[in-house]
């Protein structure tokens, strides 16, 4: 979807300051609404509305984003953001396939599982990763990545958001 389209779709309920990540789907906005689960509901409605389908959607605030990324068990990776990858998980997942997580990872990749967040670094590259493949289907949840570099990308617009309802 034209993220534009998209930013107007947020805006028409009561979003603030919204802005987008590239053709990401990521979006960065202020909102009056506070509860999480109700916002998220306005959210896929709007979209549902104006775009004819119902994505997933994973909503979290700014803290919830910074502490994701303070709590990296992997600083390593920080060097080469894009080795670096942070699955945001939907919920806690029930019964995890441990020991198919362990056989899939190499070596060379790290992994941890830390409240809503399964971090894994791939040093070789996140597109040979059998584990980064499987990560979901193991979990038993929805998920959705972003690498490093990314995560940071959003902090600094959540950020400058702050700053804007704070002038």
């Amino acid at each position: 979807m034209p993220m534009g389209e998209l930013k107007a779709s947020l805006e028409s309920v009561k979003c603030k300051d919204v802005r987008t990540y590239v053709q990401s789907g990521n979006v960065v906005f202020r909102s009056a609404m506070k509860n999480k689960r109700n916002l998220s509901t306005r959210l896929l409605d709007a979209v549902e509305k104006d775009f004819s389908f119902r994505p997933r959607l994973t909503l979290m605030t700014a803290d919830e984003l910074r502490a994701a990324a303070d709590c990296n068990p992997f600083p390593q990776g920080t060097d080469q953001p894009k080795t670096l990858h942070f699955f945001f998980l939907a919920e806690s997942p029930a019964a995890p396939d441990i020991e198919g997580i362990e056989n899939a990872a190499t070596d060379s990749e790290a992994y941890r599982l830390a409240n809503l967040v399964f971090y894994l670094w791939t040093p070789d590259g996140f597109g040979k990763s059998k584990l980064a493949a499987s990560v979901q289907r193991r979990l038993g949840v929805p998920t959705t990545a972003r690498n490093y570099s990314t995560v940071l990308q959003i902090i600094r617009m959540t950020e400058t958001s702050e700053n804007v309802g704070n002038r």
